[in-house]
């Protein structure tokens, strides 16, 4: 049984070897090949001087080093900070300084974007840059710079592990309503339980083929990775370009499982499946938000003998539910029940338990709950929070993940989404915080005040609109857009932009936002 993260590989590589790990592009690796590379990678970090604990930064698109170096920072008592390709240099700096990475790897490409913020990085000590550049790599002072060919160990073995499963492997940065992205810490317990959880209930075996098409940096696409190995299954990655790309790849590389997220299985949904890719795909899985009925019923249709599975999950708690396919017809809208080895609750604010279609907040426990919060006591204390639990007829205090969302449980113990109690934003999968959006538009020097919205969208769950003041009446709309597409990820961009005069304001001189994404919501029919 797998303890630590890099086991599920190691042991695999250990009784089947010849079994296909991993695949990009043309390249092939089986898990003897990856656990080797893994070997001398991991080995490769500890002469390097990284020590247990420290953070590595992992700033890469899809392709075999990224996950060289995920399981790599395991197996060497390291901690790995998935980061989003997609995120700008300001971004990126945040997450570097606030988990005080000691080395991040990434792409000439990449590194040439977040040149100019790196000497503001001051605990980064080494840069690992995978691919050969064009030009001579600039020199910074304090930051050795390495590239990824030129790492070499003589140890041709996994090194000694002190950590243990209760220790930390992993960083993952999720918005939170306020602010600056939080850092959900979690176990390698979390991480190793929580793929064996999936596995067992998407019945996954070794002759699976998986493709990875969701980024690392969200739990549900590295969720894909563990879930795999923990059964010896291979992993296909792929950075898609289109809609159509995802549908070549399964029947290409005879995938049987495929995870995506609301926007684009709607993309889906309108195109036709080959008959080779309806053959070969044996069960699909939604997360990242709802999936319309209409939409569901549409990939059914073409997808006549692949079982659907729709899962409802946070970062700090991995997964917490899903729908067995058996009761998708039953229980539409439902977000299901908890998945193996958790137990969801529907707590009142006090910690009792709600009846039966009372409303009351989704709060998971057990062997998933994340550590809490990196570097933030106060975030932690308010999303982890005790509730009593029988053990022995003595009550004793438990932390569990409360999770904000409104929910209701029915007779049969399906619960049901009703609303989140925050002002996140859920777009194209991914949740964003308003504030983080509206303190970079500030940042533009643009606009006197702004606010950042979600209203519905039939795609992308919410899209983003921005209400502004402008500075002076020289500004429009295709200013502030361009310094949002320059310095915001795609999926933060706003959709649309409308200037105001002012913002009214509740009696407490706050404004409201849900009454405005309540009046604004006519604008679903331009965006």
């Amino acid at each position: 049984m797998p303890i630590l993260l890099h086991n599920l590989i190691s042991d695999t590589a250990h009784s089947l070897p010849e079994n296909t790990a991993l695949q990009y592009k043309d390249i092939v690796l089986n898990y003897q090949q990856l656990n080797d590379k893994i070997i001398a990678i991991s080995n490769a970090f500890i002469q390097l001087g990284i020590k247990r604990s420290e953070r590595i930064g992992i700033y890469l698109p899809k392709r075999i080093e990224t996950i060289v170096s995920i399981f790599s920072a395991s197996a060497a008592d390291a901690v790995f900070v998935p980061i989003n390709p997609i995120l700008k240099a300001k971004q990126v700096a945040y997450i570097l300084n606030d988990c005080n990475v000691r080395l991040l790897i990434t792409t000439h490409t990449c590194f040439k974007q977040l040149e100019s913020i790196l000497v503001h990085c001051v605990d980064l000590l080494n840069i690992i840059i995978i691919d050969a550049p064009q030009k001579p790599i600039k020199t910074l002072e304090d930051i050795n710079i390495i590239h990824w060919d030129q790492l070499s160990s003589n140890n041709k073995e996994l090194p000694v592990n002190k950590n243990i499963d209760t220790d930390i492997v992993a960083i993952l940065y999720t918005s939170g309503s306020t602010g600056q992205p939080k850092g959900v810490v979690l176990s390698h317990r979390n991480m190793v339980i929580g793929a064996n959880s999936v596995a067992s209930y998407l019945d996954n075996k070794s002759n699976d083929r998986i493709l990875a098409v969701l980024p690392f940096s969200f739990d549900y696409g590295l969720s894909q990775l563990t879930t795999a190995f923990s059964v010896g299954a291979c992993v296909v990655l792929m950075d898609y370009l289109f809609p159509n790309d995802v549908i070549k790849a399964v029947s290409q590389y005879k995938i049987t499982g495929l995870a995506a997220v609301p926007p684009l299985w709607i993309q889906l949904a309108q195109l036709e499946w080959s008959e080779d890719a309806q053959k070969s795909l044996r069960y699909f899985t939604n997360s990242g938000g709802a999936l319309p009925v209409e939409i569901l019923t549409a990939l059914r249709k073409k997808l006549t003998g692949t079982l659907p599975f729709l899962m409802y999950g946070l970062t700090e708690a991995f997964r917490s539910t899903y729908v067995p396919p058996k009761y998708i017809d039953t229980h539409q809208n439902s977000i299901g029940i908890a998945i193996p080895n958790a137990e969801v609750l529907v707590l009142r604010q006090d910690g009792t338990e709600c009846a039966d279609n009372e409303l009351g907040e989704l709060v998971h426990r057990g062997s998933l709950v994340s550590m809490g919060y990196w570097n933030n006591p106060d975030k932690t204390n308010e999303t982890f929070k005790p509730i009593p639990t029988l053990l022995s007829e003595k009550t004793i205090s438990e932390r569990a993940v409360w999770s904000g969302d409104t929910v209701r449980r029915d007779k049969e113990g399906f619960l049901y989404f009703i609303s989140r109690k925050d002002d996140m934003i859920k777009t194209s999968g991914y949740r964003v915080s308003p504030n983080e959006v509206e303190e970079m538009v500030y940042q533009s020097a643009l606009v006197k005040e702004v606010i950042a919205l979600g209203v519905p969208h039939p795609r992308l769950g919410q899209a983003i609109i921005l209400l502004a003041i402008p500075k002076d009446n020289s500004i429009n709309e295709d200013n502030l857009l361009s310094f949002c597409k320059k310095n915001l990820p795609n999926f933060m961009h706003p959709a649309k932009i409308l200037f105001k005069e002012t913002l009214p304001r509740n009696q407490n001189g706050k404004i409201d936002r849900k009454q405005f994404s309540q009046e604004f919501q006519y604008l679903l029919s331009d965006l």
